[in-house]
């Protein structure tokens, strides 16, 4: 089946997670993605084998799965012969990924200017912490960015601590965000012929994930930048609510008949002829009594029986669930946003993260996890850039590969 990227190359020189993630988007849809790594030790994710000290399983599946479907070339950039076979690798390819310091890759001569006239219509794809305007080049992770945005400290109870979103969660995004770009960025090469340099950074993309909090302070909303507290949402139809179980995300507008229809769900006919929110108008004068009425009616439900009360009654509520919940959820399975794959490092399937979109004719596909160290080294010089084994065995002697 023809896949949807197919026949595009990308040189995937990036670490960590935002760059990688950018290229496994599009390995996943049939690219052609060589990563190109330093021969010792490679991207140093491959050394992650757990979070915070706390193990994460007996195989390294953060690197394993944001570099799946890739080629692995091990080159040190710091030799004329690693640079050699760089430039070889470029003149063959469509797109040079990279999230290390744009100063770093100036040193290794993999500037723009550089690349592009060693192929001048090259996509020059980089993913920098702030972007390239400005003076800020300090390092970026995924926490200290997304505590720059306004996002951690909108979130959570007032006067509680600022809530981080969770490991990685900006750093995808960012990782959508220069997949985005990259493929924008060949559609124009397609229509005019020229390639570009294009940025996506992480706090560019956390910005944007700020929305549509940000664009409301922008439009004059102060309050858009605060905490909000759940127990004085101006809707009490739209708010989180505990159970006798978990808790409940009810998601309705300040409607007489929702207000009815969870009246109904609650078995409480007196509730729904209580004089203070019989209106739209009383329901947000008297919102914080309401939403400890509306408290204290979920507390009283087993939570299974409640979402049933809630889905006769068609009003919209989904369970907060935890990891544990979601990893059941069939339907999240059946759409491939879960799938099974093989580990060659532990010898069985394992669960991975899978699509998160959907192509009817030329879906995506996850054949393999994260290569090894430089697996592909010598294949690739052989097969693509037409290196003779004398030569390989010249660039090895040279320490220009391993």
């Amino acid at each position: 089946m023809a896949r949807a990227l197919e026949g595009m190359r990308v040189l995937d020189l990036t670490v960590w997670f935002q760059g990688p993630v950018s290229a496994q988007y599009l390995a996943d849809f049939g690219a052609e993605v060589i990563k190109i790594e330093r021969p010792q030790g490679g991207d140093q994710a491959r050394g992650v084998r757990s979070i915070k000290s706390l193990e994460i399983g007996d195989w390294n599946q953060y690197f394993l799965v944001i570099n799946r479907n890739k080629k692995s070339v091990a080159l040190d950039l710091k030799t004329e012969g690693g640079r050699e076979i760089m430039y070889r690798l470029v003149a063959e390819s469509d797109v040079f990924l990279s999230n290390l310091a744009p100063s770093l890759l100036e040193s290794w001569g993999l500037s723009y200017e550089k690349l592009k006239s060693v192929r001048p219509d090259i996509i020059y794809a980089t993913n920098t912490g702030y972007g390239r305007q400005g003076d800020v080049s300090k390092p970026s992770f995924d926490m200290t960015v997304q505590a720059l945005t306004g996002i951690m400290a909108r979130l959570g109870e007032p006067g509680e601590p600022p809530i981080y979103l969770g490991m990685g969660s900006g750093d995808a995004y960012g990782g959508i965000m220069s997949a985005l770009g990259i493929v924008l960025a060949l559609y124009q090469r397609k229509r005019t012929g020229r390639g570009q340099c294009l940025d996506a950074s992480l706090y560019g993309a956390q910005l944007f994930l700020a929305a549509p909090f940000l664009q409301s302070f922008l439009a004059g909303n102060e309050s858009a930048a605060l905490q909000q507290s759940r127990k004085q949402v101006e809707n009490p139809l739209w708010n989180l609510y505990p159970t006798s179980g978990k808790w409940v995300y009810l998601c309705e507008p300040n409607e007489d008949a929702r207000w009815a229809a969870l009246c109904r769900a609650f078995g409480d006919a007196q509730l729904a002829a209580d004089p203070r929110f019989a209106s739209a108008a009383g329901r947000r004068e008297h919102n914080e009594a309401l939403i400890e009425v509306i408290e204290a009616h979920a507390l009283r439900h087993d939570h299974e029986a409640l979402m049933d009360a809630f889905r006769r009654e068609g009003l919209v509520a989904s369970p907060v669930n935890n990891l544990a919940d979601v990893i059941r959820d069939e339907q999240a399975w059946r759409n491939n946003y879960f799938m099974k794959t093989w580990c060659e490092e532990v010898q069985r399937e394992v669960d991975i993260r899978g699509l998160p979109i959907t192509l009817s004719k030329t879906p995506g596909e996850v054949h393999c996890l994260g290569p090894q160290l430089g697996q592909d080294t010598e294949l690739v010089m052989m097969e693509l850039l037409g290196y003779e084994w004398d030569e390989i065995e010249t660039m090895k002697a040279k320490g220009a590969i391993p």
